[in-house]
């Protein structure tokens, strides 16, 4: 079966909201086994809601439905379906007692318009919202299956978990679907594709490969559809051990995990602790790092050193290396590894310097010069790299490229 998702809102399409509403309900549709088709975005405009439930119906057996069901009058979406449906209101006894139930918790005067809340369209069945006074609606209508359900995204996640993906495993007989994801770290999206044509040549038409480049890495998804789903697990594992036999320097972990997090797991797996010395990425990997709950047990922290002058106090580079090479050097960045591992009792430590941009570049060292330095205490690795002149790609760029040259390390260390 395929699904549609439709998300309603102008707040959506005039990018003061961001839909996540969609790629949450995509995700779990995916590990219920159902294919989503499409997501569409339409504005609160009768017209483009009507165009986009009609369009929906010729593509899919089932078609999810968010936004436009409060009480002001921009909320259109409940009085359009009824018109797409042909049928009337009724006031829902049920929706209406949960409404009540809500604005006497909260201790608020209910007013009329809040009452209109349980007004539904007549051929729907009613999905009780626990979290909020609009109800999800689920309608059957000519073979197809249509849920409505509120924006907020607490509501709708309570709805589509308690309501709409138990009805719809009831309702529909739903095939099997089995992903597995490589990530990749250190080679381009068109090399690995060279490296791993005899694989994807070779693929059945039920099971897809498919490229998700990042910067500095990127995942390979193979998606399998059938019947058996241990059948389709033991086919997808055939095939992912065959392209990871192809490419085995740039596999990093053949899960569905960021860069960072296969790193951490690494490290905790061997009690190793790592420290950082950043410049011209301003914490940015250590972001990237302590985003993940856990990270303390492998990450101690490290130094923000963006001026020379902390650069020598908080890691004891040499004012000497400081001044005959610059702080956007080999030298440098090695002594700032160096007074990381030291300073902070590490097994590892990384250090980036380089010039993020737009400003700052000479004819030697242009925009985007970053050098990355990898320690531990017997051996430091260090590379230059040259991104171009975008300063938040530069820093997101540098930061990927110093956990690649890290992880590399380690694992030669710790194989």
């Amino acid at each position: 079966m395929l699904t549609e998702i439709i998300t309603i809102g102008d707040e959506i399409l005039i990018g003061q909201i961001v839909d996540t509403n969609s790629a949450w309900i995509a995700q779990k549709l995916n590990e219920a086994g159902i294919r989503v088709k499409q997501i569409t975005s339409v504005s609160d405009d009768r017209d483009h809601i009507l165009e986009a439930l009609a369009a929906a119906s010729k593509r899919a057996d089932l078609i999810i439905i968010t936004g436009g069901l409060g009480p002001t009058r921009d909320d259109i979406t409940k009085k359009t379906l009824a018109e797409y449906f042909g049928v009337g209101f009724r006031r829902d006894a049920d929706a209406l007692e949960d409404v009540k139930r809500i604005f006497a918790a909260s201790n608020r005067p209910m007013l009329e318009i809040n009452e209109q809340q349980a007004d539904v369209p007549e051929n729907c069945i009613v999905l009780r919202n626990k979290n909020g006074t609009a109800p999800g609606m689920w309608f059957g209508h000519e073979g197809k299956v249509y849920v409505s359900m509120p924006g907020v995204p607490f509501e709708m996640m309570y709805l589509v978990e308690e309501e709409v993906l138990p009805r719809v495993k009831r309702h529909f007989s739903l095939s099997a679907i089995v992903h597995y994801n490589i990530l990749t770290a250190g080679i381009g999206e068109s090399f690995l594709a060279e490296a791993i044509a005899s694989v994807e040549n070779a693929l059945p038409a039920h099971i897809k490969l498919a490229y998700l480049p990042k910067l500095g890495q990127v995942r390979l998804r193979l998606s399998a559809y059938g019947d058996s789903e241990e059948a389709l697990k033991q086919e997808v594992e055939h095939y992912a051990e065959m392209i990871r036999q192809l490419i085995p320097e740039f596999v990093v972990i053949s899960e569905d995990k960021p860069l960072e997090k296969a790193l951490l797991d690494y490290m905790q797996g061997r009690r190793l602790k790592l420290a950082v010395a950043e410049s011209c990425t301003g914490g940015y990997l250590s972001h990237l790092l302590t985003q993940h709950p856990g990270s303390s047990e492998v990450f101690l922290g490290g130094a923000v050193s963006y001026s020379n002058e902390l650069k020598e106090t908080m890691l004891g580079v040499s004012s000497e290396t400081l001044r005959k090479f610059g702080a956007v050097s080999e030298e440098t960045v090695i002594e700032m590894a160096a007074g990381a591992l030291r300073n902070y009792h590490a097994d590892y430590a990384v250090s980036i310097s380089g010039i993020a941009g737009p400003g700052g570049g000479t004819p030697d060292k242009p925009v985007g010069t970053v050098w990355i330095a990898v320690a531990a205490r017997d051996r430091t690795v260090a590379r230059k790299f040259q991104f171009p002149s975008r300063r938040q790609q530069n820093i997101e760029r540098a930061a990927v490229n110093a956990l690649i040259l890290l992880l590399k390390l380690v694992r030669e260390d710790h194989a």
